[in-house]
């Protein structure tokens, strides 16, 4: 069962137009470099699997009629974003210095599995935007956890070349230090910027 191509077209337009996901695996790849960008990338195309399933199930259709449940997810999954961002902004240690290890590497794949599981924005867009797409009405499941596999596999494969590219930004010419204080600081308020953006996010009628 292969989706269209027009729906490989328009997936493909959504997945390099910037957004949060890659704001984020940008702001983690600056705080913790290459290796920790890339596990953030692998935790958010967990996180939007947990997506497709919902929508493949339901899931992502009572999320959409249910105030309560949207604004709890919405609400938590902000709050996540603004705490990283602080954390990151108040950061003393100058993320140039920062010795990627597992740990490190494995809290990215975790915080990047969080806050794409708890972006509501993803859940809604894949209401929105995967039933377009649909052939009859048979198979309706499978057909949207096709497509959902399909969108997020092409959001990660944008997502690490926005992590290599924000890689080389590391290691250009900018003072060592000046270079890591710049970037922990701007990381940590882009991530701060997009929990309030959520957050005062209005839901769509």
């Amino acid at each position: 069962m292969l989706p269209s191509l027009s729906f490989l077209l328009a997936a493909l337009l959504l997945a390099i137009t910037p957004g949060p996901g890659i704001a984020y695996v940008v702001a983690r790849t600056a705080a913790g470099g290459r290796a920790e960008g890339l596990a953030s990338c692998v935790g958010t195309g967990i996180g939007g699997m947990v997506h497709v399933v919902a929508a493949a199930t339901g899931l992502s259709l009572l999320l959409a009629q249910s105030a309560l449940a949207f604004s709890f997810a919405k609400y938590l999954g902000a709050a996540y974003l603004i705490y990283l961002g602080v954390r990151l902004f108040l950061s003393k240690a100058p993320v140039a210095n920062v010795v990627v290890r597992s740990n490190g590497a494995r809290r990215a794949l975790i915080e990047g599995i969080v806050v794409e599981a708890l972006n509501v924005k993803t859940a809604l867009f894949f209401l929105a935007f995967l039933p377009q797409f649909l052939v009859g009405r048979d198979s309706v499941a499978m057909q949207l956890a096709v497509m959902g596999f399909v969108c997020v596999v092409l959001n990660t494969l944008v997502d690490v070349a926005a992590v290599y590219g924000a890689a080389r930004l590391v290691r250009s010419d900018f003072p060592g230090r000046r270079r890591a204080g710049w970037l922990s600081k701007a990381s940590g308020a882009t991530l701060v910027a997009l929990g309030v953006y959520v957050a005062t996010t209005r839901r769509s009628a």
